[in-house]
Order: structure tokens, then C-alpha cells, then sequence
């Protein structure tokens, strides 16, 4: 099953009832340095939904990677300014393909069975 971090439903109807309100499913980057090792790392799978802020959603990705991101030499500065940009414009929309995955998964017309 397809892990979306704030929602978690059985129900196809639901995902698809989100999505036709203006909800998307997102993920964020952070990074972390320490000193010559630096992490870029994917948060898990958000729905933001129509009323919500992606941006707002993704400010403790944005400023973990803000205040940890810098240190490590020479990645650190460049993955925390990739990090950064990409938070700032409110994640990765990776709608299409959560939702393909959903259905595959919670769909019987798509089960298949031999």
C-alpha cells in the first residue's frame, strides 16, 4: 500500500474526492550535513489539500535543511540551496503517480489473479 503521511483511507472514492477539491500529493526535500558527509534526503508522501499551503506544509523540511543543511563541504551548500528552492515551490507534485499506484492497488478491476 502506497503510504501517504496525513491521510489514510481504503477507500478509492476518498483519494479521488481530495484530488477533484484541489488536493495533490507532494513530497519534500531536506538535507543534512555534517561536516564531510551531507544527506539529501525525500520526506514521505503528503496530501495537501485544496485549502492548505504546500509551502506552509513543507516549513519543517525547509527549515531543517535551512539550519542543517550548509555544513558539510562541498555538497552541503549546494544540495541545501536545491533542497530549499524545491520547498519553497511547494514540493514535488507527484499526484499522477500516487494515484495511479492507489488504484492499481484498491481497485478490483485492476487485480489480477493466476
Amino acid at each position: 500500500m502506497t503510504i501517504i503521511k496525513n491521510f489514510n483511507s481504503r477507500n478509492l472514492k476518498d483519494y479521488e474526492h481530495e484530488i477533484k477539491r484541489g488536493g495533490k500529493f507532494v513530497t519534500f526535500q531536506y538535507t543534512i550535513s555534517v561536516i564531510f558527509f551531507t544527506f539529501k534526503e525525500t520526506s514521505s508522501i503528503y496530501l495537501i489539500k485544496g485549502s492548505e499551503s504546500s509551502v506552509f506544509k513543507g516549513l519543517r523540511f525547509t527549515l531543517l535543511t535551512f539550519f542543517l543543511g550548509w555544513w558539510g563541504i562541498p555538497w552541503g551548500p549546494i544540495y541545501t540551496i536545491q533542497s530549499l528552492i524545491n520547498n519553497l515551490k511547494g514540493g514535488n507534485d507527484i499526484t499522477y503517480e500516487v494515484m495511479d499506484s492507489i488504484r492499481k492497488e484498491l481497485d478490483p478491476r485492476t487485480q489480477y489473479f493466476g
